[in-house]
């Protein structure tokens, strides 16, 4: 079976919007990101375990609103209280999650394909996200994430840099090319390329 990608139909590589006459380091870069593990982990409420006591590839959960905890390879953003978005390069991690999480205290779901995946990148990214959210992205930091709407579709942010800004975001596979039409239209205006 070959996977298709969520984007395949409208990510177009090129240069697109105000491009002429900038300098190509200054403009917005746009990317799909691909094969990334994405997993969802939840603790019960009935759930008497501490999640404190678990590592993922080195990582500890944190019950922290916003926060983030990284290494080269995973990503662990909150999603909720005791709600949890893995993302990782490592394909073999949702059995190591399995192993490690008990059924009975948490529900671990694999959304790896479920997802459609946009990374953007430049001076003018936070304007991109101003014009279709109403989250104040003055407040964002690296390694914060939000979940929040676009121009009415349900996507995560998350802050891998300040300098330069670079976001990830997530939004669900069924609205992924109105979501990268939302936001490669927010983008003209600054002039993107496209990789």
């Amino acid at each position: 079976m070959n996977l298709m990608s969520a984007l395949a139909n409208v990510h177009s590589k090129g240069l697109f919007g105000d491009h002429e006459g900038k300098n190509e380091n200054y403009l917005l870069k746009i990317a799909e990101r691909k094969n990334l593990s994405i997993v969802q982990i939840v603790q019960y409420k009935n759930s008497k375990v501490s999640f404190d006591s678990f590592t993922i590839d080195g990582l500890k959960l944190k019950d922290d609103a916003l926060s983030v905890v990284n290494n080269s390879d995973t990503r662990i953003l909150w999603n909720g209280p005791k709600n949890w978005l893995l993302v990782s390069t490592k394909k073999d991690l949702l059995k190591d999650i399995s192993k490690v999480y008990d059924e009975k205290d948490f529900a671990v779901t694999d959304l790896s394909h479920s997802r459609a995946i946009i990374e953007i990148e430049g001076e003018k990214t936070k304007e991109v996200l101003k014009k279709g959210c109403p989250f104040n992205f003055n407040t964002l930091k690296k390694n914060n994430s939000i979940n929040s709407t676009f121009n009415g579709i349900a996507f995560t942010v998350d802050m891998l840099s300040d300098n330069p800004e670079k976001v990830r975001l997530f939004a669900l596979r069924s609205f992924g090319e109105s979501f990268y039409h939302s936001i490669t239209d927010a983008s003209l205006e600054f002039g993107y390329k496209a990789f």
